[in-house]
């Protein structure tokens, strides 16, 4: 047998590592995280401050889309659920997008789904973008190999592998599933593997905050994140010159 060839070398995004204050904090500190790979420095309070909060605690991933765009970035958000989205709607523009979301938003009784529909809306509004593809790990890797971290919503208990939480602590027997978010900042080729950078101060995976998770995990723990309202990618590309 002929010697294998080189092996392909990582994708490793050089993503800071930042540390949540609180248990409800981690969407703004995974944004501080790539405003700084993006060279934007901002104190992480004020990021905190600025993005809008869930009534029960956490925000969305709309939320800090929106509060990207204040800083002069042009976001992305990739939506896996359908709870907000209609499968029928993929090939629409952004204003008939913003209508077909005003017209859900005065339908749902639900408040926090109430919430997440306005929230698109205005995110359209405001010129973030929606784009509809296939959950797969070559959408993750076609947006690393570009240079770009990607911000997830997604299910910390599925992720980690842990009991679901009521009022803050491990049940499994009343708890629910705990949504979370993450920065996904490389892809090891040779293991099918993603590298996650993760704000949460006692990760049961890795206590250093970088760990790596086999890809279908990942996606799944994505997919889950649909219970929480999420269930997305989020990226901000480079910001927009001049804003």
């Amino acid at each position: 047998m002929g010697a294998k060839g080189p092996r392909r070398p990582p994708i490793l995004l050089d993503v800071p590592r930042f540390e949540q204050p609180d248990d409800e904090t981690c969407g703004p500190t995974c944004l501080a995280k790539v405003y700084q790979y993006y060279g934007l420095s901002a104190p992480l309070e004020r990021i905190i401050a600025e993005t809008p909060r869930n009534p029960g605690g956490g925000t969305l991933a709309v939320n800090l889309g929106i509060s990207a765009i204040g800083r002069g970035f042009r976001p992305t958000i990739y939506p896996f659920g359908l709870r907000v989205f209609d499968p029928t709607w993929l090939q629409l523009d952004p204003s008939a997008l913003i209508d077909k979301l005003t017209q859900r938003s005065a339908t749902v009784v639900s408040p926090p789904l109430q919430r997440a529909v306005a929230a698109y809306a205005d995110f359209l509004k405001l010129g973030g973008r929606v784009r509809f593809e296939e959950p797969t790990p070559d959408l993750l890797v076609r947006i690393l190999a570009k240079g770009d971290p990607i911000l997830t919503g997604l299910s910390a208990t599925y992720l980690y592998g842990t009991a679901r939480e009521h009022e803050n602590q491990y049940d499994d027997i009343r708890g629910h599933s705990t949504g979370h978010f993450v920065v996904v900042c490389g892809y090891q080729w040779h293991t099918r593997r993603f590298v996650v950078a993760d704000p949460f101060r006692n990760v049961p995976l890795n206590r250093t905050g970088l760990y790596t998770v086999p890809a279908q995990r990942l996606l799944l723990a994505i997919l889950l994140g649909d219970q929480t309202y999420d269930a997305v990618l989020l990226t901000l590309g480079r910001p927009v010159p001049n804003s």
